[in-house]
């Protein structure tokens, strides 16, 4: 699996870059490795894909917080998740984008190249995106996991195939258009005549017409249904995170582009531990003598119980680090975190008269009085200066 290229490295940009800043870094990008411009060049293609992907994440200030935070893993990978680039095609990046270059429907680049353009400028459909939750429990979070989840959703008609049109030869090119997808209009002003583009209104930008529509989808190409998805959730997600899923949304009509699965985490709580970022925390309660002897005590983890040695003469409030047992990063390069226990000695309320013998006799000794170090007694004293 090839790793993904910083998305600020790509536009060759720093992280504190401005929207200005980026819209100029991806044209400047998206010049230099333009298909029309590098004809035949593989490599140019992929860096004008890489470009195209990086800025259709970092101009969106939700993925680029997404990014910032959790880097690739945060918007998916080519296994199934993806920001935007597992489903990027030429189609998409000249419709998605062709607003940096001032275009219209056409490429964006014809006024760079010469004209001609590489697309015929017909509008192609896209479906809506889909947002599902997830639950997960921490064990589920520590090591990744693999969900299949049923999503009602548009398909493609399967009598028609999608298209829409009842048999083959069902549709014909658009008589407004001329199958172009728009129309232009010329109009006389007091400065001279203005030319104007839009969507041609007959067939709506596709730039062919359904002469006989399929019945069962009335000519959409689409029809409401069902699909079972596998979901690959990848280890450290976090509550409130959201990973998306290519071309898993609702599909287009009349064979157009299919919009994405948007799937946000939930965190089942746990009984026992409690989530700070990577670190896991936990409280464990000791009694009084356990405290001054010491002893031992079984602490829940992520993968079963782990056996800790309280050590003798342990003070109430005293944290336990126990290194590298808490959650992963979804960054894998981060680490793990760690499980940090909690020491509270628990007193008793309520006590039988041979304890309370037992604890009179006690208190007579100086080894059951606070023995503060002198550096904690000048604390102390300022304290006491500032309350009083």
């Amino acid at each position: 699996m090839t790793t993904k290229r910083d998305f600020y490295e790509i536009l060759e940009v720093n992280k504190n870059a401005t929207p200005e800043e980026l819209k100029k870094a991806y044209r400047k990008q998206a010049i230099r490795f333009h298909p029309d411009k590098n004809p035949g060049d593989k490599e140019s293609e992929e860096n004008f894909k890489e470009a195209a992907e990086a800025y259709e994440i970092l101009s969106d200030p939700e993925k680029r917080q997404r990014y910032d935070q959790y880097g690739h893993a945060g918007l998916g990978n080519g296994g199934g998740f993806g920001g935007y680039g597992g489903g990027m095609n030429m189609e998409d990046i000249f419709r998605h984008f062709g607003d940096i270059f001032g275009g219209g429907f056409d490429d964006p680049f014809s006024s760079f190249f010469g004209g001609g353009g590489r697309r015929s400028g017909r509008i192609v459909n896209r479906g809506s995106n889909l947002r599902v939750r997830v639950k997960l429990t921490l064990e589920e979070i520590a090591h990744g996991v693999e969900k299949k989840i049923k999503v009602n959703k548009y398909v493609a008609c399967v009598t028609c195939r999608g298209t829409g049109a009842k048999s083959g030869s069902a549709y014909q090119t658009c008589s407004t258009c001329k199958g172009s997808g728009h129309v232009t209009r010329v109009t006389s002003t007091f400065i001279g005549q203005m030319q104007s583009t839009s969507t041609c209104p007959h067939c709506g930008g596709e730039g062919k017409v359904i002469t006989d529509k399929c019945l069962d989808c009335s000519g959409n190409g689409i029809i409401k249904g069902e699909e079972i998805i596998t979901i690959k959730i990848p280890a450290g997600v976090g509550e409130g995170m959201q990973l998306s899923m290519s071309g898993k949304g609702n599909a287009a009509a009349r064979g157009g582009v299919a919009g994405d699965l948007l799937i946000q985490i939930e965190e089942v709580k746990h009984s026992d531990l409690v989530r700070d970022g990577n670190n896991l925390l936990y409280n464990q309660y000791i009694s009084v003598p356990e405290a001054a002897l010491g002893s031992s005590a079984e602490i829940p983890g992520i993968d079963g119980k782990i056996k800790v040695k309280i050590e003798a003469g342990t003070q109430g409030g005293k944290v336990v680090r126990l290194k590298g047992k808490g959650l992963p990063s979804v960054n894998s390069y981060e680490g793990r975190g760690d499980l940090l226990i909690t020491i509270h000695v628990w007193t008793p309320k309520v006590l039988s008269k041979e304890e309370h013998a037992i604890l009179e006799k006690l208190a007579k000794s100086t080894n059951f009085h606070p023995n503060p170090t002198e550096k904690e007694k000048g604390f102390f004293s300022r304290m006491k200066d500032i309350f009083e």
